[in-house]
């Protein structure tokens, strides 16, 4: 990650100059030079850093650290229970892992599970694996809630987790080197629950360049350089 580096991922491309960022060849009519860059790519998020150099250097120093996110697939399974728990049911997080919440009226609720490492599955497809509700997650469903034995699957759906393979943690604030990046991802499925907050501090950061509100700075990206993992218990470390 030098003073001049131009990296490229399909169609798109953003360079690093005197470590900040610009996209000399964007989708836009013309280059854009860009005081800012906030990556909330999600999933992705790893491949837009790497596009700015980040993680391109030698391996143990600042410049070769990567930025930890990859893709994870989960899947979430809709069902309904007519004698399931009542309204005033809140989201209920087992201790094995599985959750569940309700999703309207009418007896309806979402629920799921996340693998075990063993058990990721593959990333190049949005496929349901229906299998896995039927050994995996229903059990424990019905462990913990008895009238779920009678429930009946209505429709079911798989997405990505922005995960994050560090601490399974958010990444929010600058990075050290491209100064002009400010990231916002590496969630791992919490990321729904911190949004407000996270907006607000990315806000503040670009607005008044630091953290007003709370200080989230042992969320930045300098832990991944030295190693400094977040260790969280309420959070089901995978």
């Amino acid at each position: 990650m030098g003073n001049d580096l131009s990296c490229y991922f399909d169609v798109q491309s953003c360079m690093t100059n005197l470590r900040s960022v610009s996209m000399p060849h964007s989708l836009e009519s013309q280059p854009v030079e860009c005081s800012a860059v906030i990556n909330a790519a999600g999933a992705w998020s790893a491949k837009v850093a790497e596009m700015a150099g980040v993680g391109r250097g030698s391996p143990n120093t600042a410049e070769g650290t990567k930025l930890p996110v990859e893709p994870r697939k989960r899947y979430i399974y809709m069902f309904n229970s007519p004698d399931g728990p009542g309204m005033d049911c809140p989201m209920l997080i087992d201790s094995s892992g599985v959750y569940f919440r309700r999703e309207g009226f009418g007896g309806n609720y979402i629920g799921g599970l996340s693998p075990s490492e063993e058990e990721e599955p593959d990333i190049s497809n949005l496929d349901v694996d229906h299998n896995y509700f039927q050994e995996k997650v229903w059990p424990l469903l019905a462990h913990r809630v008895p009238v779920f034995e009678s429930l009946k699957v209505k429709s079911a759906w798989a997405g990505f987790y922005d995960y994050n393979t560090f601490d399974q943690n958010g990444v929010i604030g600058t990075h050290p080197l491209v100064q002009n990046m400010y990231f916002a991802c590496g969630f791992s499925g919490h990321g729904l629950q911190h949004a407000p907050a996270v907006g607000r501090a990315v806000a503040e950061l670009l607005i008044d360049g630091d953290f007003q509100t709370l200080n989230l700075k042992p969320f930045g990206f300098q832990r991944f350089i030295m190693n400094m993992p977040i260790k969280e218990r309420n959070i089901n470390m995978e």
